[in-house]
This record gives structure tokens, C-alpha cells and sequence, in this order.
């Protein structure tokens, strides 16, 4: 089994999982894991992920747009990788 994780901090998901039951799946080959980082998604040279709230208020939301291109890209590469098989 093949997972991805869409994040905006891959580096923290794959040390934090790597040290749990999911690693040890992984050294066993079991499953393998990808974290695929938003930020590559984005298209401002900044990398900007974040949205301000409709209507104000406190706290901050993400942009949908990144999220969206990254799991194109995600089905996308699953999808030549079917082909291929």
C-alpha cells in the first residue's frame, strides 16, 4: 500500500511517523509513505498557503486552490502509474 500525506511540513510528518507503528511497517515494506509538501502547489513566488477568514474575524485559513493542484497532481501520477501496469 502506497499513502500520501498532503502537508505544509513534510519533513516533521515523515521523522514523527517514522518513529511509530507506521515505521516499523515501513522498514518491513508493508506500506510506504510520500509527504507531499502544499507549498509546491502554490503559484506566487512566496509560497503562500494562507487565507484570510470570510466576514474578518481572528485566525487564518488555507487557500483550497494548493490543496487542489496537489491532489491532482497525486491522482495524476497514481493514474500513470496504473496505466503502466
Amino acid at each position: 500500500m502506497h499513502f500520501h500525506v498532503m502537508t505544509l511540513f513534510p519533513e516533521m510528518i515523515m521523522e514523527g511517523l517514522s518513529k511509530s507503528i507506521i515505521g516499523r511497517a515501513q522498514q518491513k515494506e508493508c506500506i510506504s509513505l510520500d509527504a507531499v509538501n502544499i507549498r509546491d502547489y502554490t503559484l506566487d513566488k512566496h509560497k503562500k498557503v494562507d487565507d484570510y477568514p470570510y466576514g474578518g474575524g481572528a485566525g487564518m485559513v488555507m487557500q483550497a486552490a494548493p490543496v487542489y493542484r496537489c491532489y491532482q497532481a497525486i491522482d495524476q501520477e497514481y493514474a500513470l502509474k496504473e496505466k503502466k501496469t
